[in-house]
């Protein structure tokens, strides 16, 4: 089997909030065709205009080549030789940010195509199962014009997803910080009222999560806070530090009341690796982000062989989430999964991107059991939502 062409379409959201926060509006949706009728998808969360230049823009010397015209007449059964080969040939470039992501997007339709081939589920190819289902986690994004209307949202929404069948939650409690979206200037204070009031809502047996983007600038300021959240019993604290301040990490891990999750952004095992020796309980990587199925089993083992947990970051649509889920089930250090439903997202890119997606039942996802990523897209979806500068 060799690989004939790659398509990449850049995808926009209908009335897509310059201001916001959420990389839902947008995205980059890669399809790898072969010579034997076979095509793989892949999608990653970076700039999709970024990732198209970074996968069709042309190179003159070796270490700065098209990624594209790398992988033209190549089988796509080599996975970890082309992500060599990818890595290598775009090293200068490369190595991190939206090269990797692009390769992830990538390798994620490689393994797709793989799956499909033999007929076998990509978790069958990753190593099988672990588990016979995936228990999801809802990521709960409040609104509201006031802190008292913000936190009364995102009790409600903890309430819903409860409610919906939920046995976790992450709450986004961001009242200040880079990415405040919500524009309000809330306190230390509120949000532990906040987080106090949405464990009340669900009762001791629910479990919480708190996701603060990047809030507090030292790790003393974060301590201040969440030292006052130790009776809450919350599973990680997601992301308090900005993202390259390590020795920040290093200190909360050792004396924060709870785990410490970090890495939606980072790329390749190289990143998670400097994470991990910092004490990092909890890792998050993106599949397509990081580079793809690829990369993300390498991190997965490195998790494992250090008493880490992997709980993947997942905010795009049904053929992340599908990916997300696959390497779940291969590994056996992986408690929960980012997921909402359709009826739960605002995104029409979530909502209408992929046919017949994973869904949730009884509070858990069964194991996906069609080849490959074992989803498709939904090309009209594909044409209504194209970017058309």
């Amino acid at each position: 089997m060799k690989i004939t062409d790659i398509e990449v379409h850049v995808l926009v959201s209908p009335g897509f909030r310059a201001d916001g926060t959420s990389s839902s509006q947008d995205d980059i949706v890669v399809v790898v065709h072969t010579d034997e009728g076979i095509t793989g998808i892949g999608e990653t969360d970076t700039g999709p205009w970024v990732a198209k230049a970074a996968i069709e823009a042309p190179g003159t010397h070796t270490m700065d080549l098209c990624m594209k015209d790398l992988l033209m007449g190549e089988d796509p059964f080599d996975t970890s030789a082309l992500w060599e080969k990818l890595y290598t040939f775009t090293c200068m470039t490369g190595r991190r940010g939206a090269v990797i992501s692009a390769m992830g997007a990538l390798d994620m339709a490689l393994w797709d195509i793989k799956g499909k081939a033999v007929g076998r589920p990509c978790y069958k190819l990753l190593g099988g199962a672990h588990v016979d289902h995936l228990t999801p986690y809802a990521s709960l994004q409040p609104y509201g014009s006031t802190v008292d209307e913000y936190g009364s949202s995102l009790v409600e929404w903890a309430g819903k997803a409860k409610d919906y069948g939920y046995k976790a939650a992450k709450l986004e409690c961001t009242l200040a910080g880079p990415y405040n979206h919500s524009g309000l200037k809330g306190t230390d204070e509120q949000a532990t009222e906040i987080v106090r009031a949405c464990r009340e809502a669900v009762g001791p047996d629910f479990t919480l999560m708190v996701d603060v983007q990047y809030l507090w600038f030292d790790a003393e300021s974060c301590l201040r806070t969440v030292r006052k959240w130790d009776d809450l019993d919350l599973f990680f604290l997601e992301t308090p530090l900005r993202v390259d301040n390590l020795e920040g990490y290093e200190i909360l891990t050792r004396e924060a009341p709870m785990r410490i999750a970090l890495g939606e952004w980072q790329n390749t095992r190289f990143e998670f690796s400097e994470l991990m020796d910092k004490g990092v309980q909890v890792v998050q990587p993106d599949v397509g982000r990081i580079g793809g199925l690829t990369e993300a089993m390498r991190v997965c083992q490195m998790a494992q062989d250090r008493g880490r947990l992997v709980v993947p970051h997942c905010w795009k649509t049904g053929i992340g989430i599908a990916a997300s889920a696959h390497m779940a089930a291969a590994i056996p250090n992986c408690p929960f999964i980012e997921f909402l439903p359709a009826e739960m997202c605002d995104s029409h890119l979530r909502r209408e991107l992929v046919s017949e997606p994973l869904v949730m039942e009884n509070g858990v996802i069964p194991l996906p059991d069609k080849p490959g990523l074992g989803i498709e897209l939904n090309r009209d979806a594909l044409e209504r939502y194209a970017w058309k500068p």
